[in-house]
Protein backbone atom coordinates (compact mmCIF):
# COMPACT_ATOMS: atom_id res chain seq x y z
CA UNK A 1 0.00 0.00 0.00
CA UNK A 2 1.45 2.99 -1.05
CA UNK A 3 -0.25 7.28 0.15
CA UNK A 4 0.67 9.96 -1.52
CA UNK A 5 -0.40 13.47 -0.30
CA UNK A 6 1.46 15.66 -1.81
CA UNK A 7 0.74 18.03 -5.21
CA UNK A 8 4.60 18.36 -6.01
CA UNK A 9 7.51 16.01 -5.45
CA UNK A 10 10.84 16.41 -6.60
CA UNK A 11 11.12 19.35 -8.66
CA UNK A 12 14.36 18.92 -10.17
CA UNK A 13 13.15 15.47 -11.70
CA UNK A 14 14.86 14.88 -14.27
CA UNK A 15 11.66 12.69 -16.02
CA UNK A 16 9.61 15.47 -14.57
CA UNK A 17 11.48 18.22 -15.90
CA UNK A 18 11.46 16.34 -19.62
CA UNK A 19 7.75 15.58 -19.49
CA UNK A 20 6.87 18.85 -18.54
CA UNK A 21 9.17 20.20 -21.95
CA UNK A 22 7.11 17.77 -23.84
CA UNK A 23 9.00 14.78 -24.02
CA UNK A 24 6.75 11.87 -23.52
CA UNK A 25 9.36 9.22 -22.69
CA UNK A 26 7.97 5.20 -22.37
CA UNK A 27 7.93 4.65 -18.20
CA UNK A 28 8.28 0.80 -18.96
CA UNK A 29 12.01 1.51 -20.36
CA UNK A 30 12.51 4.25 -18.30
CA UNK A 31 11.68 2.69 -14.72
CA UNK A 32 12.51 -0.93 -15.67
CA UNK A 33 13.36 -1.41 -11.89
CA UNK A 34 10.55 -0.42 -10.41
CA UNK A 35 7.91 -2.27 -13.29
CA UNK A 36 9.78 -5.50 -13.19
CA UNK A 37 9.58 -5.61 -9.16
CA UNK A 38 5.88 -4.76 -9.14
CA UNK A 39 5.59 -7.21 -12.24
CA UNK A 40 7.40 -10.19 -9.70
CA UNK A 41 5.47 -9.29 -6.87
CA UNK A 42 1.72 -9.23 -8.59
CA UNK A 43 2.68 -12.39 -10.21
CA UNK A 44 3.10 -13.90 -6.51
CA UNK A 45 -0.50 -12.95 -6.13
CA UNK A 46 -0.06 -9.21 -3.85
CA UNK A 47 -1.87 -6.76 -4.49
CA UNK A 48 0.22 -3.28 -5.12
CA UNK A 49 -2.16 -0.58 -4.63
CA UNK A 50 -1.34 3.50 -4.40
CA UNK A 51 -3.79 5.99 -3.46
CA UNK A 52 -3.08 9.34 -4.46
CA UNK A 53 -4.47 12.50 -3.00
CA UNK A 54 -4.58 15.26 -4.92
CA UNK A 55 -6.08 18.99 -4.84
CA UNK A 56 -8.19 20.28 -7.33
CA UNK A 57 -7.39 21.57 -10.34
CA UNK A 58 -4.20 19.28 -9.96
CA UNK A 59 -1.27 20.46 -10.40
CA UNK A 60 1.17 20.19 -13.11
CA UNK A 61 2.98 17.61 -11.39
CA UNK A 62 -0.12 15.60 -10.42
CA UNK A 63 -0.85 15.87 -14.62
CA UNK A 64 2.44 14.48 -15.07
CA UNK A 65 1.66 11.57 -12.52
CA UNK A 66 -1.62 10.55 -14.33
CA UNK A 67 -0.10 11.09 -17.91
CA UNK A 68 2.49 8.39 -16.69
CA UNK A 69 0.30 6.52 -14.68
CA UNK A 70 -0.92 3.98 -16.97
CA UNK A 71 2.00 2.58 -19.13
CA UNK A 72 4.08 2.73 -16.14
CA UNK A 73 2.13 1.66 -12.56
CA UNK A 74 -1.00 0.10 -13.97
CA UNK A 75 1.11 -1.60 -17.12
CA UNK A 76 3.41 -2.94 -13.93
CA UNK A 77 0.48 -4.64 -12.24
CA UNK A 78 -0.59 -1.66 -9.92
CA UNK A 79 -3.47 -0.45 -8.96
CA UNK A 80 -4.07 3.07 -8.70
CA UNK A 81 -6.54 5.45 -7.31
CA UNK A 82 -6.94 8.82 -7.10
CA UNK A 83 -9.05 10.76 -3.81
CA UNK A 84 -9.80 14.37 -4.44
CA UNK A 85 -8.52 16.69 -1.18
CA UNK A 86 -12.27 18.07 -1.19
CA UNK A 87 -13.34 14.07 -0.51
CA UNK A 88 -11.26 13.14 2.48
CA UNK A 89 -13.16 15.26 4.98
CA UNK A 90 -13.55 13.38 8.13
CA UNK A 91 -10.51 10.93 6.88
CA UNK A 92 -7.74 10.53 9.81
CA UNK A 93 -4.07 10.23 7.83
CA UNK A 94 -0.91 10.78 8.37
CA UNK A 95 0.57 13.60 6.94
CA UNK A 96 3.83 12.05 5.09
CA UNK A 97 3.72 9.89 2.66
CA UNK A 98 4.18 6.42 3.24
CA UNK A 99 4.59 2.86 2.29
CA UNK A 100 2.79 -0.53 4.15
CA UNK A 101 4.47 -3.50 3.10
CA UNK A 102 2.28 -7.07 4.33
CA UNK A 103 0.12 -4.98 6.93
CA UNK A 104 3.32 -5.09 9.04
CA UNK A 105 6.63 -2.57 8.07
CA UNK A 106 5.69 1.22 7.51
CA UNK A 107 8.28 3.37 5.37
CA UNK A 108 7.92 6.87 5.99
CA UNK A 109 8.50 9.13 3.27
CA UNK A 110 9.58 12.81 4.16
CA UNK A 111 10.02 16.02 1.87
CA UNK A 112 10.77 19.10 2.60
CA UNK A 113 7.90 22.17 1.19
CA UNK A 114 9.29 21.88 -1.95
CA UNK A 115 8.60 18.15 -2.51
CA UNK A 116 11.96 17.62 -2.33
CA UNK A 117 12.52 14.03 -0.89
CA UNK A 118 14.44 14.53 2.63
CA UNK A 119 14.95 10.60 3.84
CA UNK A 120 12.84 7.74 4.35
CA UNK A 121 12.28 5.68 7.91
CA UNK A 122 10.91 2.38 8.65
CA UNK A 123 8.63 1.55 11.45
CA UNK A 124 8.47 -2.17 12.58
CA UNK A 125 5.13 -1.02 15.35
CA UNK A 126 2.45 -3.53 14.90
CA UNK A 127 0.27 -0.99 16.08
CA UNK A 128 1.16 1.87 13.54
CA UNK A 129 1.49 -0.65 10.86
CA UNK A 130 -2.25 -0.87 11.74
CA UNK A 131 -3.37 2.92 11.81
CA UNK A 132 -1.85 2.72 8.67
CA UNK A 133 -3.20 0.17 7.09
CA UNK A 134 -7.17 1.60 8.59
CA UNK A 135 -6.03 5.47 7.23
CA UNK A 136 -4.57 3.75 3.91
CA UNK A 137 -8.03 1.41 3.65
CA UNK A 138 -10.33 4.53 4.33
CA UNK A 139 -8.45 6.55 1.67
CA UNK A 140 -8.42 3.73 -1.10
CA UNK A 141 -12.38 3.14 -0.69
CA UNK A 142 -13.18 6.75 -1.09
CA UNK A 143 -10.59 6.95 -3.88
CA UNK A 144 -11.33 6.87 -8.01
CA UNK A 145 -9.87 4.29 -10.19
CA UNK A 146 -7.32 5.39 -12.75
CA UNK A 147 -9.14 4.70 -15.71
CA UNK A 148 -12.57 6.40 -14.17
CA UNK A 149 -10.84 9.69 -12.69
CA UNK A 150 -10.58 12.79 -14.56
CA UNK A 151 -8.16 15.24 -13.64
CA UNK A 152 -9.49 18.62 -12.99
Amino acid sequence: MHLETRDLYEPEDLDWNEWKAGNHFDPAVRWKTFHDLVRETTTRGVEVRRTRIVSEPVSEYIRFEYDVTEPHNLAAGEQVRWLPRRQTAGLLVPPNDFWVFDEQTVLWNFCDGNGTWMGEERSDDPDLAKLCVAAFDAAWDRAIPHKEYQPS
